[in-house]
């Protein structure tokens, strides 16, 4: 049976939820449907140990209700991920959302009538809906790349990717564990687990820049302190560069070498990304400048490493790439844990892993390391992943996944031309896609698709697609901010050259979160410049 309704949303976590309850306050007749058993997106799926928040609590949260704000009290700066989940779990709750979610159901196919104007979208549970808009909500970070080295399914232990990480807790006890992988995920894994395995394996191909994390617990003055804040905060973060609320407030042209350092080791003294986000925004366009804040950063990690191997594998070297070029890691006590004798640094980029083995990790020279576990902190299929695994077709017969296979495009990161009715929160092209405090720009992205709907149904519109020339301009535009950056002269997810065969493009916006929010309003200030609203032929006919 086919249930005809007026949207659907794919995805309940922090974009899915805020959509869903966006349409619904129009009046919308809008569906949610969710691959896990609950509420949460990243915050359900990625449950490995050492999860949390490296944006600050009290921003990563909803801005639209002050009382939902202020109603939900965080424990620290930086939750884990159950507090988080909670935190999910109560979002749903209040706005009484769960009633309108399809939870363990996927959605495997989406196919547009053109005639109509309407989409025929599938479920792996066999449920079929018939609904003009879709919106995916799926996430930037929600494909993994479980299948990366040949002989998985051989190995005799137990073998997991932290993005699908058990719900119950997976005893490593005393185990022989192998982590592969030191990106954020891999080292909270690291830095988490170090005191309970009996043996530790990690396998290191690219060295990271690290931030250490400074964690306080929130009592009732922080909690009051924060709280009173929720009209500034709602303010600020989404004019700043990158939905934090902090903002780059210093030029390097303008310092002296000793002021420079001085900035810099105040900032480094914060405990967060900071360095990274609000420093000197020099340093993802001049390479000298990159070049001594890396050596800055490299600096303070081999201060605490001391041991000239392990500063050898673990730091990154000058010349390999610029700090910020990749996402900065924040972390905990994550370089003293390869002090420990029961932890190994294994290099691999010049011998690299050319198998799984039954007995565990085989590298090229032949050399096999013997492991019960081995946690795949290996990344994923960024940006674009989540929607081109499903089976969308749009007009013509174009098929997303085709589409995104010879070129990533879209208009805003929020629609695709061929694609008519279909809303994006999170995908390539836009600040969410990587370069956002994700609640920021999640919500100005849902509240833009919200309008525009609106706008559409005020008019009489039953259709909206980029037009080809928009699309065009919106890609130049992107292009010509990414390419003025070091960002795309390095080699990491961000570009896409972590997933082989993928089309090389710098997946998030670099313009920034505030210029990105003024050129959306543009956009729909001046009639919604860009895009075609029109009635389908269906509807004309019928009329």
């Amino acid at each position: 049976m086919t249930r005809k309704i007026d949207a659907l949303v794919i995805g309940a976590g922090v974009a899915g939820l805020y959509q869903l309850y966006q349409l619904r306050q129009q009046g919308l007749d809008v569906h949610g449907v969710e691959a896990g058993s609950d509420v949460g997106g990243t915050w359900y799926w990625n449950r490995y140990p050492g999860a949390k928040f490296d944006s600050e609590s009290y921003i990563y949260q909803y801005l639209f209700d002050e009382s939902l704000y202020k109603d939900w009290t965080w424990s620290e700066r930086f939750p884990g991920q159950p507090e988080i989940e909670r935190w999910m779990h109560y979002i749903a709750d209040r706005l009484d959302l769960r009633k309108d979610i399809s939870f363990s159901s996927k959605v495997i196919r989406a196919d547009f009538d053109e005639a109509t104007g309407r989409w025929t979208v599938q479920t792996d549970t066999g449920d079929t809906y018939d609904t003009q808009f879709l919106i995916g909500c799926t996430g930037m970070l929600s494909a993994p790349l479980t299948d990366r080295f040949p002989g998985q399914d051989r190995f005799q232990g137990t073998i997991v990717h932290t993005g699908r990480y058990p719900k119950g807790r997976l005893d490593l006890d005393g185990k022989r564990v192998g982590v592969i992988g030191i990106g954020a995920t891999g080292i909270q894994v690291i830095q988490t687990i170090a005191p309970i395995v009996g043996e530790m394996k990690v396998f290191v191909r690219t060295p990271q820049y690290v931030l250490p994390m400074k964690n306080p617990k929130y009592g009732p003055d922080e909690e009051k302190r924060y709280k009173a804040r929720f009209e500034e905060l709602k303010a600020n973060l989404p004019v700043t560069f990158t939905g934090f609320e902090y903002d780059f407030e210093h030029k390097w042209a303008d310092c002296t070498p000793q002021q420079r350092r001085a900035i810099l080791e105040e900032i480094h003294a914060d405990g967060s990304l900071k360095l990274w986000l609000a420093s000197f925004a020099e340093m993802f366009f001049d390479e000298q400048v990159s070049e001594e804040i890396s050596s800055f950063v490299r600096e303070k990690m081999a201060a605490r490493l001391k041991d000239p191997a392990l500063i050898d594998i673990l730091v990154p070297k000058a010349g390999d790439y610029g700090f910020g070029t990749h996402r900065v890691p924040l972390e905990t006590n994550y370089l003293e844990v390869y002090l420990q004798e029961n932890v190994t640094a294994v290099p691999v980029r010049d011998n690299p892993i050319a198998e799984i083995v039954p007995e565990g990790v085989k590298l090229q020279d032949g050399t096999v390391h013997e492991l019960d576990v081995i946690i795949m902190a290996v990344g994923f299929d960024a940006g674009s992943g989540a929607l081109a695994r499903i089976d969308i077709t749009g007009r013509d017969g174009m098929t997303l996944r085709d589409e995104w296979s010879r070129d990533i495009r879209t208009t805003l990161g929020i629609q695709k031309y061929g694609f008519p009715n279909l809303f994006m929160t999170g995908a390539p092209l836009a600040p969410s896609a990587a370069l956002c405090n994700m609640t920021t720009c999640l919500q100005q992205q849902t509240e833009w698709i919200s309008d525009c709907i609106r706008t559409m149904r005020a008019q009489g519109a039953t259709v909206c697609e980029p037009t080809a020339e928009g699309e065009d301009a919106w890609v130049a535009h992107h292009d010509e901010t990414a390419n003025a950056t070091l960002i795309a002269k390095t080699n990491s997810w961000y570009t896409g050259s972590n997933v082989p065969g993928k089309p090389r493009r710098v997946l998030s916006y670099t313009g920034g979160v505030g210029t990105y929010r003024a050129k959306c309003q543009e956009i729909a200030d001046n009639g919604y410049e860009g895009f075609a609203m029109t009635r389908a032929k269906a509807v004309e006919a019928a009329e």
